[in-house]
C-alpha cells in the first residue's frame, strides 16, 4: 500500500506556491506509506540549451569535486545546488558523456532525474520529515507528482523509492503492485534497457519509457501498459509538459482527481486534495478503469 499525490497548475500564477501546496498532500498520505516519499518537480527550464541533472549520494558526498569533474569533462564552468543529500547540476546536454563520467568516476552517485525541467528528490524516512529535508515548501513549478512508500516488494532506501525517471523529463509513481514485473524487466533488458533497482516500479517506468522512444504518444504508451503490464496499479505520470493518471482495468486501487479553473489535482485519497485552494467548488470524480487522463499546457494554451 503506498500513497501517489499529482498537481498541475492551470493558473501560471500559483507556480510560486507548487511546493507548498504539494506538501500537505504528500504528508497526508503517511498512513499509505511511512518508510519514504518523493517528489518530481517540473520547474523554469535552465538558460543556454542546460539540462538539470539531480544526483543523489547514499553518504556524504563532496559535490565541489563532482562539479570539478563535469567541468573538466564538459569544458564549461558548471553550476549546482545542494538539497540534503541530492545536489542540482545544471549542464550542456551531453547526456551520453554525463552519464559515463558518473557510472566510471562516481559511481556510489545516483541519478535520480534528467531533464531541462525536472527535478526528483526522494528518500527513506515519513513524509513530513522528507519534504522538510529538502525544502519542498519553497519549490516552484507547474506541475508536479509525489509518492509516500509501503515497502512489499523490495528494499527501503532512497534508489528504491518513488518518482522514477526514465528518460529526459518522464517520472512515474505508482500505488499497486506488478504481477509480471521480472518477465519484463528481462525483456527490456534483452533490448538494452538498464536498471538501477529491483523496484516493480521502475519495470513500469522503463516499460514506458521505451514505448515513448519507440515513437508512442505518452498516452498510447499508457494504453499499451494495459495489455503488458500485470497487476493492480494506479501509475501518476509526469512529463515536461503535463501529467496524466491510469488506473488499470479493474481499477483495485483507490484514486480520485480534482478539478478546478485553476488546477488539476489528484490522489489515492480526498483527504490529500481537501486543503487545496477552491476544493469546495471542485469538479470530483473517480477515474475509470483502463482510461487515460491527461493535461498539459499546449492543450490550455490551444484551448485558450
Amino acid at each position: 500500500m503506498c500513497g501517489i499525490v499529482g498537481l498541475f497548475l492551470k493558473n501560471p500564477r500559483l507556480e510560486n506556491s507548487l511546493g507548498r501546496l504539494l506538501a500537505p498532500m504528500l504528508v497526508e498520505m503517511t498512513e499509505r506509506g511511512p518508510d519514504s516519499a518523493g517528489f518530481a518537480v517540473y520547474g523554469p527550464r535552465p538558460p543556454q540549451n542546460r539540462i538539470k541533472l539531480t544526483l543523489s549520494a547514499a553518504g556524504p558526498a563532496d559535490w565541489p569535486s563532482v562539479a570539478a569533474d563535469f567541468e573538466q569533462l564538459l569544458e564549461t564552468e558548471v553550476e549546482y545546488f545542494v538539497r540534503a543529500n541530492h545536489a542540482v547540476f545544471i549542464l550542456p546536454a551531453a547526456e551520453d558523456r554525463i552519464r559515463a563520467a558518473i557510472a566510471t568516476r562516481h559511481p556510489d552517485l545516483h541519478i535520480t532525474s534528467i531533464g531541462g525541467h525536472l527535478e526528483i528528490f526522494k528518500d527513506t524516512g515519513l513524509p513530513a520529515d522528507v519534504a522538510t529535508r529538502f525544502g519542498l515548501n519553497e519549490m516552484i513549478g507547474s506541475h508536479a507528482i509525489g509518492h509516500t512508500r509501503m515497502a512489499t516488494e523490495s528494499g527501503i532506501s532512497g534508489k528504491h523509492s518513488h518518482p522514477f525517471c526514465a528518460a529526459r523529463d518522464f517520472s512515474l509513481v505508482h500505488n499497486g503492485s506488478l504481477s509480471n514485473h521480472n518477465g519484463t524487466r528481462g525483456k527490456l533488458q534483452r533490448a538494452g534497457i538498464a536498471f538501477d533497482s529491483d523496484n516493480d516500479t521502475e519495470v513500469a517506468a522503463r516499460y514506458i519509457a521505451h514505448r515513448l522512444s519507440l515513437g508512442r504518444s505518452m498516452t498510447d504508451a499508457l494504453q499499451d501498459s494495459l495489455q503488458d503490464l500485470d497487476g493492480f496499479y494506479t501509475f501518476a505520470v509526469g512529463s515536461a509538459d503535463g501529467f496524466a493518471v491510469l488506473r488499470d482495468s479493474i481499477a483495485a486501487k483507490p484514486a480520485v482527481i480534482g478539478e478546478t479553473a485553476d488546477w488539476v489535482a489528484m490522489a489515492s485519497e480526498y483527504r490529500a486534495l481537501a486543503a487545496l485552494p477552491g476544493i469546495e467548488t471542485a469538479r470530483l470524480w473517480e477515474p475509470k478503469p483502463a482510461t487515460v487522463y491527461s493535461w498539459s499546457h499546449e492543450r490550455l494554451a490551444q484551448a485558450a
